[in-house]
């Protein structure tokens, strides 16, 4: 399905240049309607771009238009439609800065995600320049007919379309209107799957993931559930007589981010059990029975702990006397010098620095080790910590 439609109103007769490709009409001209909607985008990226918008100082909001300009004739866009006055008003949301189109036939994760690693890179401009990013999911996108009416948006937006679709026709399809309405596109999956297809020497199948169904209950899918159930049951030290059944295994001082490490771990297939340190509390001795190589440690700078379990408290809303010791530096560092002692006693365990990383960058350190460990590969400039 479409995430997101826009109406237009077409009073250019000229007729439109032809593709080998559907041309399509969209919604008819009925002045008592509105001509544009507002166009519905991913609910992540935009709240981020949103963010970065605010603490860079912008406004949200474009200047209205000059009235003088009304009596200027009809303007008309790349497509050749002309453009009312309610499309050229600004909603605030999709209309700030740069539009990035995210087409996909099926859920964007793919899309989206890329796009947002990409993003990333340019934190220095939309953070400390004032250069924002407006972006738009259109998912399950399976017709050449919705194709296109994205295409002619993304020109009358002057968006940049970037686009991962499984149909070599649908890829064709994307790159050709984009060429006829002078919208610049990228291609995610074409390249990565055509190097794979000559790689292993085998035709792509040319269908998106979980097409008609036939992967939506694969094992993987059961395997995936069954993780996150037992993931769940094993969150912060819980029925440690179960630690042998885990594939992978957390262990570090509270707040140094386990149980969301775990839980991410868990969607991945993986089943995951922390067990926290604490001063004073013995740890389980099945903790120390286990395979090594499925243990992790996390360590995290003493200054950012304090400040998350300050944080923590306040939402929680204890006061900062009935927090005891919990946030206090002198305490804080010496529960850090605890764990990281436990850590030189289990020299076979990694001990990641969470300190700099996001949940995902420490998971694929990890699932790195795990994987190495467990096809017994040599692993080079081996260190106590990552």
């Amino acid at each position: 399905m479409l995430a997101a439609t826009t109406s237009f109103s077409i009073r250019d007769p000229t007729p439109e240049p032809k593709l080998s490709i559907p041309t399509i009409y969209l919604s008819s001209d009925r002045p008592s309607e509105p001509q544009t909607r507002k166009q519905k985008g991913s609910a992540k990226l935009n709240l981020w771009s949103r963010a970065r918008s605010i603490r860079s100082g912008r406004k949200l909001n474009r200047p209205v238009e000059n009235p003088v300009q009304a009596a200027v004739p009809v303007e008309k866009d790349r497509t050749g439609d002309a453009v009312s006055d309610s499309e050229r008003e600004d909603d605030g949301e999709t209309r700030d800065g740069k539009s990035i189109y995210m087409v996909s036939d099926g859920t964007g994760w793919t899309a989206e995600n890329s796009v947002n690693a990409a993003l990333g890179q340019f934190d220095h401009c939309l953070v400390d320049h004032g250069c924002s990013v407006s972006t738009h999911l259109f998912s399950g996108v399976d017709d050449i007919d919705r194709l296109i009416e994205i295409v002619r948006q993304a020109a009358k937006e002057d968006a940049i379309l970037v686009y991962t679709l499984a149909d070599p026709s649908m890829g064709d399809a994307a790159r050709k209107a984009c060429q006829l309405w002078g919208v610049p596109c990228t291609d995610i999956l074409g390249p990565i799957t055509e190097a794979i297809a000559s790689h292993l020497g085998v035709s792509p199948s040319g269908l998106p993931r979980g097409a008609g169904g036939t992967n939506f209950l694969s094992e993987d899918y059961f395997q995936r559930i069954e993780a996150v159930e037992f993931t769940i049951k094993q969150d912060d030290g819980a029925l440690p007589k179960n630690l042998h059944k885990a594939d992978i295994v957390l262990t570090g001082v509270s707040r140094t981010g386990k149980t969301p490490l775990s839980i991410y771990l868990a969607q991945k297939g993986y089943k995951v059990a922390n067990v926290p340190i604490v001063m004073g509390l013995e740890l389980p001795k099945t903790l120390f029975e286990l395979d090594p190589d499925k243990v992790f440690g996390l360590t995290i700078d003493p200054m950012i702990l304090q400040t998350i379990r300050k944080s923590r408290a306040k939402t929680l809303g204890i006061a900062e006397h009935e927090m005891h010791n919990y946030s206090q530096m002198g305490y804080v560092k010496k529960e850090l010098e605890h764990a990281g002692k436990i850590f030189a006693q289990n020299p076979s365990w990694p001990v990641i620095e969470v300190t700099s990383r996001a949940i995902e960058e420490t998971a694929a350190v990890i699932l790195r080790l795990y994987h190495d460990r467990k096809q017994k590969r040599s692993l080079p400039s081996i260190s106590k910590r990552y």
